[in-house]
């Protein structure tokens, strides 16, 4: 082939163009140009509180703290509701990794959504990073090398949020639980937990998720005459379960209403009247520190209102996610995932963190108890921290991981 003078321009200008680019990125290699975060989250559905656009604006702060660029390259958010429907979290994550070039999908707060979103991102060489769902399979048995599990998980949340009340003396439970995969985890991991310091669940009753009437299964767990009734379900569902509760009598016979997963909107919601005195486990409080206080100050100033533990956990999976790929130089998920093992999390959310290898992000969790109104002293004065629980002694060890990542 005869080489051209056009044809000696042409590749002078190609060489140019590729040595800049890479001038750009400091050597550094990211697809397309741009890190894209795609987050899947419940807009307007029983979790739109405690994830939504609460988890939006988190990830934008996060991304904002950084300047909207990592390595040169921009970053962009793209958002879509979940419905709380696997098939629809399916049908946007395929097309956000086919078509837009998502290179993390992250929030997914529905534990059967998560767990459908991974799989698709694990088959086209993505990464999800889960910071509103907590079955523990999420980490455990259907864990991903693409994966990241961030804020908590059922086992740390009825580890932390049973033993203490039974050792308080409610030895006998009675479950009111959410019928798909992650009030199942919470149901299964808190008898364990409640059986192992002497207590005993004596029944539970399953409703359909979502739910409005729990007047049926509240009439059970009252006439199971437990000392404590856990309701293991999260957002509007909980909130209703709870002054349902109150109007059919639970707790006038001095049983008590323990939720298995509280979060501080679910306390605002119901008032402090209502919720004052109820304990249970938390991963983040926004009064708890300097760190915390100014994030929630900044996400004060754009929602109007204080973060949930799951806002605070994306806006620190996101912050961690990029840090890594400015670390790695790459948004490659096997180097982005790797650098993110090697280091300290300690942030607004996170205290002594640390990922490990079945991609779970252990952390320090808390044992919180609501104020009464007159504890109350401020806006949004709504905890009290009881007892501070090391993530070692909170979450489920790596020597007991059913996940095929860890190496026994």
């Amino acid at each position: 082939m005869k080489f051209t003078q056009k044809s000696a321009a042409i590749l002078a200008a190609i060489t140019l163009a590729f040595g800049a680019a890479h001038a750009q990125t400091g050597g550094s290699k990211i697809s397309d140009g741009v890190v894209k975060i795609g987050v899947l989250t419940d807009i307007a559905g029983p979790f739109m509180d405690n994830v939504g656009k609460g988890s939006i604006v988190a990830t934008e702060i996060a991304v904002e703290e950084f300047g909207g660029k990592v390595l040169g390259m921009p970053i962009e958010i793209v958002t879509a509701d979940h419905q709380n429907k696997a098939d629809i979290a399916s049908t946007k994550t395929r097309e956000w990794l086919d078509r837009d070039k998502v290179d993390a999908v992250t929030e997914l707060g529905n534990s059967a959504v998560a767990l459908a979103a991974m799989k698709i991102a694990q088959e086209k060489g993505r990464m999800s990073i889960v910071t509103g769902a907590g079955a523990q399979r999420i980490s455990n048995e259907d864990c991903s090398p693409n994966n990241v599990h961030w804020v908590y998980d059922s086992y740390a949340l009825a580890n932390v949020g049973t033993k203490s009340l039974v050792k308080k003396g409610f030895k006998t439970w009675y479950y009111v639980t959410a019928d798909y995969a992650f009030g199942h985890s919470l149901e299964n991991d808190g008898k364990k937990f409640i059986e192992e310091a002497g207590g005993k669940v004596l029944g539970s009753s399953r409703y359909p998720f979502p739910g409005n009437d729990f007047a049926s299964y509240i009439v059970k767990a009252n006439a199971s005459k437990a000392n404590a009734v856990a309701i293991a379900t999260a957002g509007l569902d909980l909130q209703n379960a709870i002054k349902q509760g109150r109007e059919f009598g639970l707790g006038a016979g001095g049983q008590a209403s323990v939720a298995m997963l509280m979060s501080l909107m679910d306390v605002h919601g119901l008032g402090l009247k209502n919720a004052g005195g109820m304990m249970f486990a938390e991963t983040f409080y926004w009064d708890y520190d300097e760190e915390s206080r100014k994030f929630a100050d900044k996400f004060m100033k754009k929602m109007k209102r204080m973060p949930t533990a799951l806002q605070a956990g994306q806006y620190s999976a996101i912050r961690t996610y990029l840090k890594a790929v400015e670390q790695a130089k790459t948004d490659d998920v096997a180097e982005v995932i790797k650098t993110m093992k090697t280091m300290s999390i300690n942030d607004a959310f996170a205290k002594n963190g640390k990922l490990r290898d079945d991609g779970k992000m252990v952390h320090d969790m808390f044992l919180v108890k609501v104020k009464t109104p007159a504890e109350s002293k401020k806006p949004w004065d709504y905890y009290q921290i009881e007892e501070t629980v090391p993530g070692k002694d909170a979450f489920e060890s790596l020597a007991q991981s059913k996940c095929p990542l860890v190496k026994k």
